[in-house]
């Protein structure tokens, strides 16, 4: 049976600009980061629909019921304004659904919520996320601080299996190759605490209605999850497992 998941984010557009002496002109590159979780999850068997954050912005699902179509929602480096502001309700005022809810609602419904941490995802950098408060963190197993929630970790932390017994970690030895940052998060009373980083929760998974949530408070990539975390034997099992229990299928 295919499983279908929905990545939307994890893309970027740089603009720089270079100084030289009097003279100067500007670069503008795009990137996304998705590879290594898109190819991860398709080892998996997983069908993958990807949305980068400008594509997402109009064409991520209206409704629970379009979300429905799909057995996992992932949410990675995408803040909650491109959800909220649709262009054509920026740009000309025109009522549209509430995506936010309608996330929640998928997930009362039966379906799977993925957050993945970020500068743009929980609350993120500057606190610019802005998912705290939001039916977003209703769905979802933790409490989202309401400032910026970054922990900065450049020397590399080393994240723990806190519970060795939960299918998200089977078969995963009880540390793993270093990250360089995450988000602080704090996990609900009633979830569990999967795995952890430092003192704070790194994996949580919990129920919401019908339906399954987790929370991974690192990147999936590049700059907090480096090379080490990325190639690690156990990334692609790692991915595939979280999803299928966020799924229902583990």
């Amino acid at each position: 049976m295919t499983k279908r998941i929905l990545i939307a984010g994890e893309s970027w557009t740089v603009h720089s600009i270079h100084q030289k002496g009097f003279d100067s002109f500007t670069t503008t590159e795009y990137a996304e980061g998705v590879r290594w979780l898109k190819a991860a999850l398709e080892k998996g068997g997983w069908d993958v629909t990807f949305q980068p954050s400008h594509v997402a912005a109009r064409e991520f699902p209206f409704t629970a019921e379009e979300l429905a179509a799909y057995d996992v929602v992932l949410l990675s480096d995408i803040g909650a304004n491109t959800l909220l502001l649709h262009p054509e309700t920026f740009t000309k005022s025109k009522v549209l659904p509430n995506r936010l809810l309608s996330i929640r609602d998928y997930v009362a419904n039966g379906g799977g919520l993925v957050m993945v941490g970020g500068y743009l995802t929980f609350q993120g950098i500057d606190a610019k996320a802005q998912y705290a408060g939001s039916p977003v963190e209703q769905a979802l197993p933790v409490t989202i601080e309401k400032g910026d929630d970054r922990v900065e970790a450049p020397q590399g932390i080393e994240p723990v299996v806190a519970d060795a017994a939960h299918p998200i970690v089977s078969g995963l030895e009880a540390t793993w190759p270093i990250l360089l940052g995450y988000n602080r998060i704090a996990a609900k009373p009633d979830a569990a605490l999967v795995a952890s980083v430092g003192d704070d929760p790194l994996i949580v998974a919990g129920t919401f209605g019908k339906g399954r949530s987790v929370a991974f408070a690192s990147d999936c990539g590049p700059h907090w999850a480096p090379p080490p975390f990325v190639d690690w034997a156990g990334y692609d099992t790692l991915w595939t497992q979280l999803c299928d229990w966020a799924a229902g299928k583990a």
